[in-house]
């Protein structure tokens, strides 16, 4: 077993069965000039979890774990796009319309897809979503369970929505999930503050949390434990 330095408590996990999960690292939310500036957002705060979530995905990819990417967004027709979201904050430019980078949150679109830095390789699945947990209307379970991935190692943003969301549909499905303090941002640090204490309260009610330095180390100190990735 590999062990992670982390709170509340050590981090255990087989390479073999385990598998990072990177949420919704798009274009439209991360890089300075997409859908989330035009909000009126600091996307800066969400780049600054690039770098290290790289670092992660590098180590990874080097000890032969399964690597999940998510994409949030609709199909161009926009048939999966509820109403309620549609019309939620009554945005001038919303989902669907035309924006910085493409048809807003919109699959397909140059917005939508991952950030150059993490670019997904041959093998490693692109999870599109509708809405802010992975698991809804998805098969990311069953891609996991095909695999028999029990823990999920958590990177991504943002964290109060669509971070905090999948990490509670995993713990409801019975995943062990530690989260990347470094590696999960959110536009407002008040909410990245506390979504972390949320997620390991109680014991761990919905996971672990460890900086992203904390895995690489034990990646790096027992690489006999990792297993290639299985198909």
């Amino acid at each position: 077993m590999i062990k992670v330095a982390a709170e509340p408590y050590e981090f255990l996990f087989d390479g073999a069965t385990a598998a990072l999960v990177i949420i919704d690292m798009q274009r439209d939310f991360v890089y300075p000039g997409g859908f989330g500036a035009a909000l009126g957002n600091d996307t800066s705060l969400l780049l600054k979890a690039v770098p290290p979530t790289e670092r992660v995905l590098r180590a990874v990819r080097g000890a032969g774990l399964f690597v999940v990417h998510t994409r949030e967004g609709h199909r161009p027709d926009l048939a999966d796009l509820p109403r309620a979201k549609k019309l939620r904050g009554h945005l001038t430019v919303g989902i669907g319309d035309p924006g910085p980078m493409g048809r807003i949150l919109v699959r397909g679109e140059h917005g939508h897809d991952i950030v150059d830095e993490l670019t997904p390789l041959p093998g490693e699945p692109v999870v599109d979503k509708p809405g802010k947990g992975a698991f809804y209307a998805t098969d990311l379970d069953a891609i996991l369970r095909a695999r028999g991935i029990a823990q999920l190692i958590v990177c991504g943003v943002t964290t109060e929505v669509c971070v905090h969301t999948t990490v509670r549909e995993a713990n409801d499905r019975g995943y062990d999930c530690l989260v990347l303090a470094d590696c999960v941002a959110s536009y407002f640090a008040e909410f990245q503050d506390v979504g972390l204490k949320m997620i390991k309260a109680q014991g761990g009610i919905f996971g672990w949390v460890a900086d992203s330095s904390r895995l690489i180390d034990a990646l790096a100190a027992a690489p006999q434990a990792t297993g290639a990735v299985r198909t």
